[in-house]
Order: structure tokens, then sequence, then C-alpha cells
């Protein structure tokens, strides 16, 4: 697994490094594939924040801690991701015994969010999935919504959270 921890309005100290680096590194037990790991700790006024991408088979995983220093914002991202890991793993399982019965897909991840005046841009290549799948990963990114090429029609479609806690699922028409 290759770790990238960067600082911003903060100088990452070697025992700074090593901490969060031993505490990203666990979760290798948990999942022996995650190709990367990007941790940016920052500073701003007095909440200190650590947040955390994993990337794990075109999936990521997602998290941020802030507190009032750094040492307990990395330990709370730790205790974040950890429970995201154990729920993506359950998911997984569960998905995996679902795909015996129908056809096997590959689990992989794209993600658009942007309000109001556009002030930032990503690009995300968009990888077939199902529905089931992009909810999923959408709960693993704590996102309200998520753009996917949907596997079986090849139109790129969005899910989203409603506020009664389900999902909403928008097409395009042919």
């Amino acid at each position: 697994m290759n770790i990238i921890i960067n600082g911003k309005h903060l100088d990452i100290t070697p025992a700074l490094k090593k901490y969060a680096g031993g505490k990203i590194k666990k979760f290798e037990r948990y999942l022996s594939d995650i190709s990367e790991a990007v941790v940016t700790l920052s500073i701003e006024k007095y909440r200190h924040k650590a947040e955390v991408l994993l990337k794990v088979n075109g999936v990521l995983i997602q998290a941020e801690g802030v507190t009032g220093e750094i040492y307990s914002s990395i330990d709370e991202v730790s205790e974040k991701l950890e429970r995201q890991i154990k729920k993506y793993k359950e998911k997984l399982v569960s998905h995996r015994r679902y795909a015996d019965k129908s056809s096997g897909e590959n689990i992989e991840a794209s993600v658009v969010g942007e309000s109001g005046m556009i002030i930032k841009n990503k690009r995300f290549e968009l990888k077939p999935m199902s529905a089931d799948e992009a909810s999923m990963q959408m709960e693993l990114l704590d996102k309200d919504f998520f753009i996917f090429l949907n596997a079986i029609s090849g139109d790129i479609n969005v899910i989203y959270r409603r506020k009664d806690g389900n999902f909403g699922l928008i097409e395009p028409i042919k």
C-alpha cells in the first residue's frame, strides 16, 4: 500500500508521519487490496482536521475527523474508517452471495460533487456497476448522490439519498 501524507498549514514531523502511517497501515489486515491511502492533515484556526481517502479495487473509502488536536483527529478518522471498512466487507460478502445467484460484476467507483457556483472540477473514470453497487459506493463515500455507468443499460445514471432514507435513481430517456 502506498501511503501519501500531506499537510495544509501544518509541518508534517517524522513523529506525526509515523503515527498517521501506523494507524492507516493497520487497515491492510482488513483489506489486503488497498492500493493507495491519501492522508491530509490540516489546521484551520483551532480545528485540527484529518482526512483519509483509501483506494480499494477502484472503490473509494473516505473519512474525516475534526477535533481540537491533530493526534485525536487521526484517531477519530481511523475509527470512522474501521467502521466503514467493516460495512464495506459485509456488503461485499452479501453482494457476492447475490452475484453467485445472478451474474458477477466488478465494484468500481466514480464521484462528482458540485453545488452553486462551480469552484472545483473533478474528473473520474466511470466504471460499469449495478445500482446496488452504486448505492454501496455512495454510502462508503458518505455522499448524498453518486454518478455511475449502469452496467445493464450502458447509460450514465445518478443515484441519490431521499429524505425518507431510501434511494432514488435517475435514468436518461432514450
